[in-house]
């Protein structure tokens, strides 16, 4: 099959290999399949639901053909990612104000992210290549994903965080699973900037949302999120928005559904930022061409805490493509919907609950409908930020006052003490 990356600038074409940009004026590079030449059909993926023959047991490489299909099997390194839950629980709904509103956790991959999606894909693209080393930035879930998936592979990984901006649930992920981790004085948008610098000059496989084929497998989300509503899409489709990749992924998936006639109609994309880290959201709002960085990004949700966000240009596309809209959400509408989900058992670490946050703030002024169905996607695992968790239910983040407070109760060691505390 025919497969090119095309510049989504200039709209030069080349043929896939061990590159990010376009060499002619350096536009960030699509994958772009013959379209013509798919032979995929609804029956197709539904005939690989609950497979057990590799690759297909994967939430991924069940939509093979529209996500890599250039490797070969012998290359392709899977863990049988995603296959990720819904979920609808009332207080969700109550405190949203949204009655059909479900909730997809990414969380449940295998290394607790949505990244573990793209990094499949990438992964076995560098194993394709002949590529001994695999780098990224990361402020956290990136380097836990690739650090995993790089072991698995037998290739050798390198992970530059900002030095003292990662949790610590996801450092010691990339620490467990072997990677050579690299603390730079500096913001993630410099360890972005270093890490771009290093590949050229060492000859290591970039592995951040630059990399086309990771936002081919984050494809697979909204892919599998259709085909789980038995392809009847949502009207709205809510996410985090950091570095962009998802949203970037979300429309680029949206467009060749509609393509290939797997859906009926678009759902609306809603990227959701958090306000100390807000450079796509302050650039839709102001109607801008160009997004301006936020030179010193600050919020608790660190898995979003992006001033400069690679991606901007095909996430703005997806908006636009899709009739979408940006929004931002602060630290305490944040927390207080991750209080929310967690409280009814599903569980997220900070950056995920952004959505649901999203998703209330935009009933509340009118965008979206009480009645519309609202899907938001949460990006991670309830363990990814454990500080964070705690201290909310302890009163001890700044800034924050916890609205939805479970503290724990000191009693002395006998029954009457029980009896007061449980039974008041």
């Amino acid at each position: 099959m025919k497969v090119v990356l095309k510049c989504i600038d200039c709209g030069e074409e080349f043929q896939p290999g061990a590159f990010y940009r376009c060499e002619k004026c350096s536009g960030l590079l699509d994958v772009i399949p013959d379209i013509a030449e798919l032979n995929v059909s609804r029956e197709l993926f539904d005939s690989r639901l609950g497979s057990r023959e590799f690759p297909y047991s994967s939430g991924v490489w069940r939509f093979r053909e529209m996500i890599h299909p250039l490797v070969e099997k012998r290359d392709i390194v899977s863990r049988a990612e995603g296959n990720t839950r819904l979920y609808r629980h009332e207080k969700v709904s109550a405190y949203t104000g949204i009655r059909d509103i479900v909730l997809k956790h990414e969380g449940e991959n295998p290394s607790g992210s949505f990244k573990d999606r793209g990094m499949s894909p990438g992964i076995s693209e560098a194993k394709r290549l002949g590529m001994e080393i695999v780098a990224c930035a990361s402020t956290g879930n990136t380097s836990a994903s690739m650090a995993a998936y790089a072991s698995l592979a037998g290739i050798r990984s390198v992970v530059f965080i900002p030095e003292g901006m990662i949790a610590f649930g996801k450092l010691s992920q990339a620490l467990a699973y072997g990677a050579h981790v690299l603390q730079i004085k500096g913001n993630f948008d410099r360890a972005m900037a270093l890490v771009q610098e290093s590949s050229m000059e060492f000859g290591m496989y970039i592995l951040n949302s630059i990399n086309p084929w990771r936002i081919e497998g984050q494809k697979s989300i909204i892919f599998e999120l259709i085909q789980q509503l038995e392809w009847n899409p949502p009207d709205w489709i809510v996410v985090p928005a950091g570095n962009l990749g998802n949203s970037s992924a979300f429309g680029k998936a949206l467009m060749e559904l509609k393509e290939l006639e797997l859906i009926d109609k678009v759902p609306r994309i809603a990227s959701v930022q958090a306000t100390g880290a807000n450079p796509f959201y302050k650039m839709w709002k102001g109607k801008k061409d160009e997004l301006d960085a936020v030179d010193k990004p600050e919020t608790i949700a660190t898995a979003i805490k992006i001033g400069n966000p690679i991606s901007w240009k095909k996430a703005m596309r997806a908006i636009k493509f899709s009739s979408g809209v940006v929004e931002e959400v602060s630290d305490q509408e944040i927390m207080d919907a991750k209080a929310i989900i967690d409280s009814s058992g599903i569980g997220c670490e900070p950056a995920s609950a952004a959505s649901v946050a999203g998703a209330k703030k935009l009933l509340d002024t009118g965008v979206i409908d009480s009645k519309e169905k609202v899907v938001c996607i949460i990006t991670g695992n309830v363990l990814k930020d454990p500080d964070a968790t705690i201290n909310y239910h302890l009163g001890k983040l700044k800034g924050i006052h916890p609205k939805f407070q479970n503290k724990p109760t000191v009693i002395d060691a006998d029954l009457e003490s029980v009896r007061k505390a449980v039974l008041g």
